[in-house]
This record gives structure tokens, sequence and C-alpha cells, in this order.
């Protein structure tokens, strides 16, 4: 294809990073999923492994799939976080593209191709799929894609613009995406360290530094959800897991509100930064929650910072009714009250919960 008056040549070379820590049950399988990718849009690809320090055998597993197909390189070094492994991953790449998978997950028979097609025709810095999560419930497999990614994916977008589709920055994920790698690393494309949630730092600049990117309706990566409750978005009542998730909304706050774009600063508070909230709120009040007192006053300063001095209360924001009014709640600081309305959805459903605790309370416009 000519774009410019030069023919756009197929990629020599795709690079996938694979950070792995104690995943010995699973990077085998992931591993599988990479090496068998169908090679259409590109020559050759390259798997750079970095074990981070695992303790259960992955690296070994790692060792005796390397020795078998030379496309894999594993990199060790000491335990150090996702993040760190992901940079020394980068580091020793050396193809035109990039991409990330993580050792717990898997790809679907052709991840690739629409994006690497897609990014030679139209010469953007990064392409993203769609994705489906994937569990295991009593042997059965079940397979969804979560509201956003599908509003995100409802229809092909190319060479599009974060202020034309702001909300694509909701779409916080490295692992269903391929980059332009020269892209990444001229804008220094950085994860967080010591966090959890650094794909969300990550991918805002990426989505803000673009000059254009692609969106497609192909599903490209499958997101396990792990049956150990090990996921980091499976371990909500911690009190590093809520600082943690903190930290990564205020920095995506700075970065939006550096880009001196209005509509994207609405559309993060409205929509993007409340996603996950409702699982802190609930957090907040079992007791199985590490320091509870403590948890409740991050949450509370937390949900003050980013909507109610912001200027944005909670109650417009777009998520459902139940999860403004425990946010209106958490505001008040009314604990009891929090869990009370969570015990009668519980028991109730939403809608006939909400409608019977509003008999008894004056609430505020929008709830």
């Amino acid at each position: 294809m000519r774009v410019g008056g030069f023919r756009r040549r197929k990629p020599r070379l795709l690079s996938v990073v694979v950070p792995v820590y104690n995943v010995a049950e699973y990077v085998a399988d992931s591993l599988h999923s990479i090496l068998h990718q169908p090679l259409r849009e590109v020559c050759a690809i390259e798997v750079v492994v970095v074990d981070d320090g695992s303790t259960d055998g992955s690296a070994e597993i790692v060792k005796e799939v390397a020795a078998k197909d030379p496309r894999v390189t594993l990199i060790t070094q000491p335990n150090s976080g996702v993040s760190i492994a992901r940079h020394t991953g980068i580091e020793a790449t050396t193809g035109d593209l990039l991409t990330f998978v993580d050792p717990d997950d898997i790809l679907p028979r052709d991840a690739w191709s629409s994006m690497v097609k897609s990014l030679r025709r139209t010469g953007s810095d990064f392409a993203v799929g769609s994705a489906e999560r994937l569990t295991v419930v009593n042997g059965e497999e079940r397979r969804y894609v979560t509201p956003l990614m599908r509003r995100n994916h409802t229809r092909t977008r190319l060479r599009c613009r974060i202020e034309d589709a702001p909300l694509m920055l909701a779409d916080v994920f490295v692992w269903n995406k391929i980059f332009q790698r020269a892209f990444w690393t001229d804008n220094d494309i950085t994860f967080p360290e010591r966090t959890r949630y650094q794909d969300q730092v990550a991918l805002t600049q990426a989505f803000l530094a673009a000059k254009t990117f692609d969106v497609l309706t192909d599903v490209v990566y499958d997101w396990r959800v792990r049956s150990d409750q090990s996921s980091a978005t499976q371990k909500r009542a911690q009190v590093a897991n809520l600082i943690e998730r903190i930290d990564t909304k205020r920095q995506t706050v700075e970065l939006v509100a550096g880009s001196g774009s209005g509509k994207l600063m609405r559309t993060l508070r409205t929509e993007i930064l409340p996603i996950d909230m409702w699982e802190h709120f609930r957090a907040a009040v079992i007791p199985t929650t590490e320091d509870p007192d403590r948890y409740w006053s991050l949450l509370r300063d937390a949900v003050h910072e980013f909507w109610y001095d912001a200027g944005v209360p909670f109650e417009e924001t777009t998520v459902p009714r139940g999860q403004r009014l425990m946010a209106w709640l958490v505001w008040q600081d009314r604990r009891d009250a929090l869990a009370d309305l969570i015990t009668m959805i519980d028991e109730q459903g939403p809608g006939r919960a909400i409608e019977a605790f509003a008999t008894r309370e004056e609430l505020p416009v929008g709830l």
C-alpha cells in the first residue's frame, strides 16, 4: 500500500515482552499461545521473557520452552516488580513493533494480524483491539466483554485522536495493543514502579502522546480471571491496594490536566475514575478489611479529592445509581449507612434497595 508516495513494507519483527513472577501454573500455556500465532503481517517475532525472581519454578519452565524455540529469550533478575520487569524487557527488544502479554493470560488464535495490518495502512502510533474476560466456573469456560470495552470497540476508528474519543482513556491495559516501538521509546512511556495499577499511567501517557491511534473491533486478548484470588484486582480490601489505586488516579489526573483539555478531564472524572470505586466502597465495610479506620479515612479523602473538591460531585458521574449513592455516603462520612445500603442491595437487588433507602433519606439531585 502506498501512503504519501511510499509503500509501507511488512514490519520485520514484532517484539513481545512477557514479565513473569510465580506463574508456573500458567506460563507454558501463555507462551504456547504466543509462539503459535500466525505471522501473516510480520516477518518474525521475538519473545523477551523477564523472570522477576520467581520462586515456584517459572523460570525453569521458560528455559525449557526457550531451549526448543530460539525466538524466546529469558532474562532473570531479582524481584523488582512488574514495571521494572517490563522496562528490562523493552530495553532488550529490537523489533519495529512492540506488544505485551501477561503470563497468566492467553492469546486468541490470531491476535495480532488485524492490528499490524491496520498500522501498515494508517501509519498510526499504535493499534488497540478488544479483549474478553475468561473465567472457568465448575469446569465451564465463560467469556464476557466489560461494558466500557464494548462501548469503545463497537466500531472501527482509524487515525483516531484522543480528543475525538476521550473514553478511550478508560482502556488502561497494555496487552491489547501493538505499538510502533519508536513511538514508545521516543515518548519515554513509563510504567510507575511498585504499584499494581501501573498500566493506567503508562497508557494515559500513550493516548495523550499519540498523533493518531487505530481502534479495532477484533478481540485480540483473552484476559484470564485467576481462581486463586492472587490477581491485584481481587485484593481490594488491602490498605496498600487502596493507596496504590489512589496514587494511580492522582498521576492520571495530573497527566490529563497537563493536556489542557477540559473535555478529557470531564470524561476522566465522570466516566473513567469512578469505574472501580464501588469495589472499594464495598471493601470499606466488610469485616475482613485491613485496618478499617485507616481504610475509611483514605477512601473518604480520595472521594473528596477526585470529585467533590474538584467541583464534580460523584452524583454527576455515569456509574450506576447505587454506586453514586455509595460514594455520597462516603463523602458524608456515614460508614454505618453505607454498610446498611450494601446489605440491602445484596438482599433485595439494587433497584428495590435504593428505592427503600430513598424513602428514609433526603437524597441530593442525581440520586
